[in-house]
This record gives structure tokens, C-alpha cells and sequence, in this order.
């Protein structure tokens, strides 16, 4: 869990608006950085600052990241990992763990009277984003759905960062 100390730097919140494009909402902190040094998921409140419930806890940023977990949603992988809760129950059981943990950890900064997670669990994978924001923030183990989705990726940073950090123009700014 994050305290006061964990606050998103200014620089980070600006990575952050680079990536997605627009001022980040409920931003508490970064919760994995990339290995070029910018964020790459973050975590969010379960209520934005309007009071909105947002179940989202874990937020992919990284639009190079969020492109290849796209390609991989196009091609069928969250039909193919539904499709395994009915018939892995290994799958299942660690997916609806997955579930409970990640309710709990919302639950533990705001409490939204919900059973609603994100990414559609435990009945079902949706929004391969969610999944693998989830792993990369917790760790492998955790998820099996972001586990085997980061398996299928490449390694998203190898080209440097995708948006220019703060007062660096050297990065690549698009998505590719």
C-alpha cells in the first residue's frame, strides 16, 4: 500500500500525460517503471477526485505496452483465457484468487461496497491491460492472466522511451 511519501513526482505525472495523452485522473503512484525509467503502470484511487468510482486500481500507461497487449486482445487471447476458466481449474482457482486480492487491495485504500474487480474477474478475462498492469505492479504469480499475456509480449522497451521524459527530447513519441 502507498502513503503520502509515494507520491507520483511532477516529472512522473508528466510522463504519465505524455503517454495517455491527457492529465492523469486519481493518480496515487507509480506502481512499476519501465526499465527505460519512465512508468508504465500506475496505480490509481478507487474514486477519482469527482468521487467517480474508478475499479481500476492498476493502469497500464506505457502506449507501447498498451499497443502489443492490444494486438494480443485482437488476436483472441482473452476468448482463449476464458474459455480456460471453464476448463483448467488450476487457471480458475489462481484467477479467482487474482480477484479477491486485488479487491482487497482496493479495499484497502477506499472500500467501493462492490465485488466488482477489473479486466472482467473472476468470471471471465477482459481487458488484457488490466491483467498485465496487475502483474507488472504485484509481481508474477499473482495473476495467471498477466503472467501468460507478458509471456507472449516483447520486450516493448527495447527501442528507449516512449514518450520524452522532462526536459528530454531524444525519446520516440510514438507508440510503434
Amino acid at each position: 500500500m502507498s502513503g503520502p511519501d509515494d507520491r507520483p513526482a511532477d516529472a512522473d505525472r508528466a510522463a504519465v500525460a505524455a503517454q495517455i495523452g491527457r492529465r492523469p485522473r486519481g493518480l496515487r503512484r507509480v506502481a512499476h517503471r519501465c526499465p527505460c525509467g519512465l512508468p508504465d503502470v500506475v496505480e490509481t484511487a478507487p474514486r477519482l477526485e469527482d468521487g467517480t468510482p474508478f475499479p481500476t486500481l492498476y493502469y497500464a500507461t506505457c502506449p507501447r505496452l498498451t499497443s502489443r497487449v492490444g494486438t494480443l486482445e485482437a488476436d483472441g487471447l482473452m476468448r482463449e483465457q476464458t474459455e480456460r476458466l471453464d476448463t483448467d481449474p488450476d487457471f480458475a482457482a489462481r484467477y479467482a484468487r487474482a480477484h479477491a486480492e486485488y479487491l482487497a487491495e482496493r479495499d484497502a485504500i477506499e472500500p467501493l461496497g462492490t465485488d466488482v474487480s477489473a479486466g472482467g474477474m473472476p468470471e471471465r478475462v477482459k481487458c488484457l491491460h488490466v491483467h498485465v498492469a496487475h502483474t507488472l505492479a504485484r509481481g508474477r504469480g499473482v495473476n495467471p492472466a498477466g503472467d501468460e499475456t507478458l509471456d507472449r509480449l516483447d520486450d516493448w522497451w527495447h527501442a528507449g522511451p516512449c514518450v520524452a521524459p522532462p526536459g528530454d527530447s531524444r525519446a520516440d513519441d510514438t507508440p510503434g
